[in-house]
């Protein structure tokens, strides 16, 4: 059994902070291996969101259907195809038909496309006037941050808050250790009232309180100050975001927390 919702800090913790911690332990490892199956990955009282045969409980961002482009399962993987329909208007961002408030969020995924641009977004909303493709969310950036040509350009600093695991444009991610290129990595979210964590392959990579002082500061004088109330709804869709890049997923679930 593997348990990694641990830290190398001393953490004072809530009483739910520790019911969470009851759960994770409860479930082994999240993580699972490569070779895992999409059935395992339902085991223990995880709900699957994507059973790598269908597309069912997920459509286009502000659609009632799923893009007829650029998503399609192969292998068992859900995989976002780069080329010209990618970011043409074919193909958009998908979203759980559900919405999801505290839970632990889980999957795998590699990116293929060198220097390449993912996210995984939540508690998202839809509607936003005059961008029928976009729904504000809080973001856990997938970023070839090596290859990014911000990187290569210096728009982008190692470190910075638009780089792997961080909450994009928010708060940095530290001691990421992503697989290399084309490899499957692991990741996971924690959200639990108004405390949120990203894991990558297995160590906490970053933890920060939605709607504290700090965190409203930061949105303040990002690009989401414009959306009242940004990251702070109590429930909200789970959103794959098309950015251009060719993308594999599996083993996507979730597990709702009391």
């Amino acid at each position: 059994m593997q348990f990694f919702y641990t830290t190398g800090r001393k953490l004072t913790l809530s009483i739910s902070h520790m019911a969470v911690m009851i759960i994770l332990l409860a479930c082994g490892n999240p993580g699972g291996h490569e070779e895992e199956s999409q059935d395992s990955a339902n085991e223990e009282g995880w709900e699957l969101l994507f059973d790598g045969k269908s597309t069912t409980g997920w459509r286009a961002i502000n659609l009632k259907t799923f893009p007829m482009q650029g998503w399609r399962i192969e292998n068992g993987n859900l995989v976002l195809n780069a080329g010209d329909e990618i970011e043409s208007g074919k193909s958009r961002d998908i979203i759980t038909t559900e919405e999801y408030g505290d839970f632990v969020l889980d999957w795998e995924w590699k990116m293929q496309t060198k220097g390449g641009n993912s996210g995984v977004k939540y508690f998202v909303k839809e509607d936003v006037p005059g961008n029928e493709k976009y729904g504000p969310g809080l973001e856990y950036q997938i970023l070839d941050d090596e290859n990014h040509p911000w990187m290569l350009e210096g728009k982008m600093q190692p470190g910075d808050f638009h780089t792997m695991a961080s909450l994009y444009e928010i708060y940095a991610a530290e001691n990421t250790s992503p697989k290399p290129l084309g490899e499957w990595n692991h990741s996971q979210i924690l959200a639990n009232g108004s405390h949120v964590e990203h894991w990558l392959n297995h160590v906490k990579v970053l933890e920060y309180e939605r709607g504290s002082e700090d965190f409203r500061k930061k949105v303040a004088v990002s690009k989401f100050a414009k959306y009242e109330n940004f990251g702070e709804a109590p429930r909200g869709h789970i959103l794959l975001q098309d950015h251009g890049s060719k993308i594999v997923f599996r083993n996507i679930r979730i597990k709702e927390l009391d």
